[in-house]
Formats: C-alpha cells, structure tokens, sequence
C-alpha cells in the first residue's frame, strides 16, 4: 500500500536577522512535523568567524537559542516537532552546549545531534599546495582566509534522524538540505531516486527565504494583505514527492502560482542544472496549480547524479571600506549633491598624494532620489531633497579614516544645506571577499555528533557525467511594425538574487501568449544593454534561459554586483533591486495584447 502521510515542514528563518516571531508562528498556529531554519549567507559566515576570534564559544546564531529555541522549547517537546537549523554556523558544537544549557534548565529530555566536516579553515596550508583557483575568476586561494567551508547536503542530517534525534544543529549546508533531509528520513527515499530528490530539494528552495514565497518582495505587492502579520511558508510533502505550499490560516501574505513561481527563479542559474549535493536538480518542466486560497500544488522537478564535488566558499580581508550618507535639501540638490560629492573625494585623494599613500582602490557615488541606482535608464527629476551615498575602499585602514574626518567640513565649507550625516560620523570596516572553489567529496571527513559519539556519514561518489538535452528556444514573435510600447510589467512579474558577483533575473509572463513577446524584446542583447549601468564592461555577459514549465525566461548577468555582498560598495550589492528595474523595460506588443 502506498504511503498516505503527509509530512509537514515550516521555515521560520530566511537569513540571519530574519523575524524572531515566524518560529512562534509556525508552532503555535500550525500543525508542522518539522521546524527549519536558513540563517547562514557567505557574509553571515565571515561575520561568525570574526565573532568566534573574540569569542571562542561564539561563531554561531546566538539569537536562535536565546531569542527562538529558549521559549518555544516545551510547545516544541509537547507537539513532538522536531528542528533543523544551520544556525551552528561556524561554530555548531558551542550552539549545541548553549541549547543543551537551556534544554536541561528547562527539565526537557530532547536529544540533539552536529553535523560535522563543513569547515576547511584548518586546511589552509594543504588547499594552498593544491594551486586550487577561484571557479569564476581564476584567481589563486588567498593566504588568509576569514572563513573556508564546504556546501553539505542533506545526508548527515538524514543520518542523524535515523539515530532518532529530536534537534539537528549544522554547520554550512545548502539551503534546501533542511528540507530534504527529513524527507529523506520519512519517506526512505533512495539516494538515487534522483526525481524524488529534485522534488525535495525544490521544496525547499521555494521556503528557505521565508516569505519570499508568501508573497515578500513579490512584485504585485499590491495584491498582498498583512505585511504587519506576514504567514510564514509551509510545505506539504507527500511519499511521491508532490507537495503543496501554504501557510498558517488566519496570518497574512499571500501564496499564488505567481508568488511561488517568483521563489523559484530566485537565485538560480541554469534551471536544467541546479547544482546540489545531492541532486543535480532541472526545474525547467516544473508546473504550479492553485489548488484553493493559499494552496499551491508544486509537481514537475527532475533529478540527475550529483557531481563528485562539493562547492567550498570561503572568506578573505580585502583591505577597508567606509560609507557615509548625507541629506542636501533645496534648490537644485542633484547639483549641489555631485559638487560636493566629487570635491570631498577630489581633495581627499590630493591629500593622500601628498602624502605619497595612492588613491581610493574603488569609488562610488550614488545620489539617492535621482534613480542613480537606474544609470542610464533614469527618468529626469527634479528633487528639492536627496541623500548623498559615498563609499571608498582602500588597502590602508588610515586613508578610509582620513576620508570619514573629511566628510563634516561640508556642511560649512561647500555648497549649501547639507543637513546631517545620517548615523553619525562614519566608521571603517573590513572589506570580506568571497572565493568559492570545488573539492572532491571524498576528501572530506563528515560526521555526526551525538552527546559527544561521533558517527562517520557515507557520502556517495557522485558522477562526472552532466550531460543533458537543452532545451530548444521556445517561439519568438516576429515584429511588423505595428505593435505598441508598454513596460515590460504589464505582461511579466520579476524576481531578481545574487550569486557572489553574478546575479539573475527571472522573468515570469502573466500569460503564455506574451511568451514570444518577451522572448522577441528580452534578447540577451537587449538586456545586456538595458541593464548596462550594473555590468562590468570587460568581464559581464548575459545568458538567457528557458523555464517552459512556469512559461518563463531566467536571465543571468555575470559580474553586475561591484563584487557582490560586503565587498560591494554599491546601494543594492546584491541586486535585489534588478528586477523592479528590468520590469519597467520598453517592450513592443500587439495592441490586443494590452492588458486591460
């Protein structure tokens, strides 16, 4: 007979810093099995590295067990829900203590296991020796790094389910691995039972950002209701991998074909070849079905072997970088605004010449409230009021000081009405870059913690073979000079993310008829131009790629975030904005496809 349950998973955190009241959510209001937590970023890895340097019982989501875990602990044991989280961060084992602490203050009797083998920090001589390079740039390793760990998969946390455990507590693992791994254990999928796996991993990458797929950053905001009380995701797995994603009744947001659609475009590059360590994953067929108000049926994923490889990113200092922002008010501020801007940094670098230190290593200037952040694409405004964002970087930690003393002269000594520094004279910080590179799986040491009992987890070989059948360009319309010109809005919705330096913009049609018509006006050359003000001019490329089942387009633009996270100078490091830009593109139509 085939198995009728449905197992049920919550996510309550999307990234470090995430809402502390989704888990409260999720437990009280919903009737979950399992409670999950995405907290980790390659950021948020450098940040607990430097954490755990001061402190060496530190380098963890200090906030999951005091904030999260410590009042929810008895509701938890009473509803035998059981919890996984990455928030061990790069110290798992000293989370595990702190939760253990709180556990048996509490007269509780839950048993928590560690994922172990993520952190390559202590083999930094050997990936030296091994002339490993950046998979992107081709850069060589650093000589210090901030942070090193692999992208783990589902695997050990299955295993430590197996063992009967109530709470699992990892290290770097890919974001969707807190969702497969219990299924895994409840439905005792083969490990090569690839389209199982697939459907797995998609589930969880449509929940791992919380309400990104309930209807967060969706871009027809206005359809949604409750910001203030947003439902946080839940999904409904069946044995056959099908599943449903919904959210707690009575809370707000809002789960369609096209807020789930919009998640699953997040972030990824090829859909015929999401790289997981558990799965190569292909979402190109998948289909979505509303099933009733905030039910969304998800079937469609397929699975191929994973690689013999884990991706490794690791963290390295870069020099400093210091960011100010200030208000110009008045008559003609845009002017005043650049004037000011180039002469704090024009007399800045003189000074630093004087003093034989050399310029700023990267600059940038963007003057909030004249759609700088659009380039070339900015519409023409007049502002009595813009805020002025300056940051530098520099190898010394002096010439970023210098740059801060300098700002203050401004507002006496320049152009008039600068009203304030907002948050105070600035402060420099470290500069962390990101260098992700492959190790083979078999080199790595993956275990399990079990109150101090370490278990060896068996990782499958994977294959080298990656090969698949592209899929061909779907139809693309033919212009006749008679169409008429609308932003690309109102016949598509837009979801953009980062990946390190690149960033990707998926492109859903409302309707499978203005497919071809996207296809015709969102030619790689067409984006590449358009969105031209982010790339860089000598190393950005744009790929365009079919996602038939959702009748949509995913754009990848390599090399268009300044460097990316913390490294980036810019406003919007992570592109997050890229999609609200693209969506309001010129695009041509026939004039009976105008939306009404």
């Amino acid at each position: 007979m085939d198995d009728q349950r449905i197992v049920k998973i919550g996510c309550a955190s999307g990234f470090w810093g995430d809402t502390n009241t989704a888990a409260f959510q999720l437990v009280h209001m919903s009737d979950i099995d399992y409670l999950v937590f995405d907290y980790l970023s390659e950021i948020t890895m450098s940040i607990m590295a430097k954490a755990m340097m001061v402190n060496p019982e530190h380098g963890y989501a200090l906030d999951f067990v005091s904030r999260v875990m410590t009042p929810l602990l008895k509701k938890i044991s009473d509803k035998n829900i059981k919890v996984i989280s990455n928030a061990g961060g790069v110290n798992p084992l000293a989370c595990r203590d702190a939760l253990q602490k709180v556990i048996d203050a509490q007269g509780l009797n839950l048993k928590i296991a560690v994922v172990l083998g993520d952190d390559l920090l202590a083999q930094q001589t050997t990936l030296k020796a091994q002339n490993i390079q950046e998979m992107f740039s081709g850069e060589n390793l650093p000589d210090q790094l901030a942070s090193c760990n692999a992208y783990l998969g589902a695997i050990p946390i299955r295993d430590a389910l197996d063992q009967g455990v109530d709470i699992v507590i990892t290290g770097r693992v890919v974001d969707s691995a807190v969702v497969l791994a219990p299924l895994l254990h409840e439905y005792q999928w083969s490990l090569d039972d690839y389209d199982k796996l697939a459907q797995g991993a998609l589930a969880g990458h449509i929940i791992e950002c919380g309400a990104q797929c309930t209807g967060g950053n969706f871009t027809d905001w206005r359809l949604v209701q409750g910001f203030d009380n947003m439902g946080f995701p839940i999904v409904e797995v069946k044995s056959d991998a099908s599943f449903i994603v919904t959210k707690p009744k009575g809370t707000g947001g809002l789960v369609s074909t096209a807020t789930v659609a919009e998640q699953i475009v997040y972030e990824i590059g090829n859909p015929q070849a999401y790289l997981l360590p558990d799965v190569t994953a292909d979402f190109s067929q998948v289909k979505l079905q509303q099933l009733e108000q905030d039910r969304v049926l998800v079937i469609g994923a397929k699975g191929r072997a994973p690689t013999q490889q884990y991706k490794v990113s690791a963290t390295y200092p870069d020099g400093y970088r210091v960011l100010v922002s200030f208000l110009i008010a008045g008559r003609e501020a845009p002017e005043k605004a650049q004037v000011i801007a180039d002469a704090i940094l024009n007399k800045c670098e003189r000074v630093l010449a004087l003093r034989s230190v050399p310029p700023f290593s990267e600059k940038s200037v963007e003057i909030l409230g004249t759609e700088s952040t659009y380039g070339g694409n900015a519409k023409p405004i007049q502002s009595r009021e813009v805020v002025v964002k300056i940051a530098v970087k520099h190898m010394f930690k002096e010439a970023c000081l210098f740059f801060a003393s300098e700002i203050a002269q401004a507002s006496t000594g320049m152009a008039p009405a600068l009203a304030g520094i907002v948050g105070g004279r600035p402060k420099a910080s470290p500069v962390i870059k990101l260098f992700s590179f492959l190790v083979d799986k078999s080199t790595l040491n993956i275990e399990i913690d079990i109150a101090g009992q370490r278990h060896k987890v068996e990782i499958p070989s994977g294959s080298n073979e990656q090969t698949y059948d592209v899929l061909p360009v779907g139809d693309i319309a033919q212009f006749s000079g008679q169409e008429i010109t609308v932003p690309l809005v109102e016949i598509a919705h837009a979801r953009s993310g980062d990946k390190g330096n690149h960033s990707n913009i998926g492109v859903i049609a409302r309707q499978a008829e203005y497919l071809p018509w996207i296809r015709a006006n969102l030619t790689e050359e067409n984006v590449k131009a358009y969105m031209q003000h982010v790339l860089d001019p000598e190393k950005s490329q744009v790929i365009r790629y079919e996602i038939p089942g959702l009748n949509a387009l995913n754009f990848m633009l390599e090399n268009a975030l300044g460097g990316g996270g913390i490294a980036s100078l810019r406003i919007d490091p992570q592109g997050k904005a890229f999609a609200q830009q693209l969506l309001d593109m010129p695009v041509k139509i026939p004039k009976h496809l105008k939306p009404v």
